[in-house]
């Protein structure tokens, strides 16, 4: 029996890339048990290679890889090659050095 999905994660730029060179798609229907899952656990588990991810979004706000996701939480990993401007507006830059993008 297949195991139950609870959170949606989309994949972008060189991610996205890959996940279809392997045939699948750019988004991944994951379970994430109740107490949670550091992200760099869950891209260990979508076999995505660390050197090509920045960081990761969740629920819109950028984290470093470091952050615990749990069901339901909107997922997208941040692919390495992020322009130098959108680095900061999104929050990648601060995410990358361990702080917390600001929402105000």
């Amino acid at each position: 029996m297949a195991e139950k999905t609870n959170t949606t994660v989309r994949l972008f730029g060189n991610l996205h890339t890959l996940r279809r060179e392997r045939g699948l798609p750019p988004v991944a229907e994951v379970f994430l048990p109740e107490e949670g899952m550091a992200a760099i656990d869950l891209a260990n588990k979508l076999d995505l290679p660390l050197d090509r991810i920045e960081g990761v979004f969740c629920n819109h706000l950028a984290y470093g890889l470091d952050h615990r996701l749990h069901p339901g939480d909107e997922v997208a990993f941040i692919p390495t090659g992020v322009p130098g401007p959108h680095r900061f507006m999104l929050g990648i830059h601060a995410a990358g050095k361990g702080h917390l993008k600001s929402s105000d």
